[in-house]
């Protein structure tokens, strides 16, 4: 959630936010802001009409106090108690909408994040190494898997539907590989605590990062106990300290999990249909930092080196991209995607996004710290990003690792963890 200062001062900065990310059409301001107007209004006059009544209060006991008549002061009391419970009703009506209103409104982009109207416009940062030569033609992940008996595709929709998979002896091992490999890492050298939690949760947890109320048809519900699967270990990670004060000197907070990812993949029929590039469950070792405000953006350049770490220690070509604004997700206030060569595919994947979402999630999650000792608690800024995603790096090593006979070379970095 923005800072609601915004909609009271400066609306025009919120205007343009929505313009140059593309979503002119995703709030309504104007109504938001006549109820910003309306509510605020009624919460003065109910705050005057408190004054009145305490003032006539105190006349009442002084009348009484002289044995004084005081009746028509009481009705005056009780005309004036009836008007703050009709003020109140009005504003707690128009608290629901507005509320969801606010909600919608995406984050104030960084004056770092370049104009742009998609993905096209986004900036290569860096890249590092080299796309690898091969003296034959490089096949894509899924043909070596099935070639390799290692990937089951058939069999994965056989049981739950497209884009649902299989792993086999290899393959499972080789994630499994990974995957303990980016979570040694990521707290032997990164200074990350590693935690397990709820796949699971309710929907303040799904608020407090930003998925509901807007994108709620997005992600899998079970409507039955108003629960949602997590589409990411974010959404566990930051609700950690949903309603929670921290002291500056605990800051920074870097947390890491491992996780099982849900998504519905709504908005992407027809798009990598084949494979593990883009699925409805996948495994992934999330990065999640709070921190203080003054050192938010110095902390996203270290967890995009973090994420980097990974794909240099597997020695995966890869390029980072800084995203533009209309490419940048509506609760990100600057966003770094890397994306990894795949070389059977013949082009660049996403495997990791980073992401610092200054005070937007801290304000829905209410997670705040104390700037001074004693002093008054402040929101802080929360940061996250994938260390990496485990079925893409899987992925990327098959395409980036096959041998001409058909087989697989292990990286350097997941042979102690292959070892029987």
């Amino acid at each position: 959630m923005i800072n609601p200062k915004y909609i009271r001062e400066d609306m025009a900065l919120v205007r343009r936010m929505l313009t140059i990310r593309n979503m002119e059409q995703a709030v309504d301001l104007g109504r938001l802001e006549a109820l910003d107007a309306e509510r605020r209004a009624l919460v003065t006059r109910s705050d005057q009409l408190r004054e009145q009544r305490n003032k006539l209060s105190k006349e009442i006991g002084a009348r009484k106090a002289k044995k004084e008549n005081a009746d028509d002061l009481m009705r005056e009391v009780d005309g004036i108690a009836a008007d703050i419970k009709d003020v109140n009703a009005k504003v707690e009506a128009l608290e629901g909408e507005y509320n969801d209103l606010v909600l919608s409104v995406p984050n104030i982009l960084d004056g770092s994040v370049p104009e742009g109207g998609g993905e096209e416009d986004n900036v290569v940062v860096r890249t590092w190494g080299e796309k690898p030569v091969f003296d034959f033609t490089p096949k894509p992940h899924f043909e070596i898997g099935v070639d390799m008996n290692i990937l089951d595709f058939e069999r994965g929709v056989k049981i739950a539907g497209t884009r649902f998979y299989v792993y086999r002896d290899l393959a499972a091992r080789l994630e499994r590989a990974i995957i303990n490999f980016m979570l040694d890492l990521h707290t032997t050298e990164h200074g990350y605590t590693e935690v397990f939690g709820p796949y699971i949760v309710n929907d303040d947890s799904m608020i407090g990062t930003g998925q509901f109320p807007k994108f709620k048809d997005e992600y899998y519900r079970i409507e039955r106990d108003g629960l949602s699967l997590i589409p990411t270990a974010e959404v566990t990670l930051t609700n950690l300290y949903r309603d929670e004060i921290i002291e500056k000197e605990d800051l920074p907070v870097y947390v890491t999990m491992q996780s099982a990812c849900f998504r519905r993949e709504a908005g992407s029929a027809g798009k990598d249909t084949r494979g593990l590039v883009r699925v409805h469950q996948f495994q992934k070792v999330e990065l999640v930092k709070f921190v203080d405000p003054e050192t938010s953006f110095d902390e996203l350049e270290s967890l995009v080196a973090s994420a980097e770490e990974v794909l240099r220690r597997l020695n995966l070509h890869y390029r980072v991209l800084l995203l533009c604004s209309a490419d940048t997700s509506a609760s990100s206030a600057k966003t770094y995607d890397i994306e990894v060569w795949m070389p059977g595919l013949d082009r660049y994947v996403e495997i990791s996004s980073c992401s610092n979402f200054i005070d937007y999630q801290a304000r829905r999650a209410r997670i705040r710290y104390r700037p001074v000792k004693g002093g008054k608690p402040e929101f802080l800024h929360t940061l996250n990003g994938s260390g990496l995603a485990a079925g893409r790096t899987l992925a990327a090593v098959m395409e980036n690792y096959q041998t001409k006979d058909g087989g697989l070379a292990i990286p350097d970095a997941l042979k102690k963890y292959l070892a029987k």
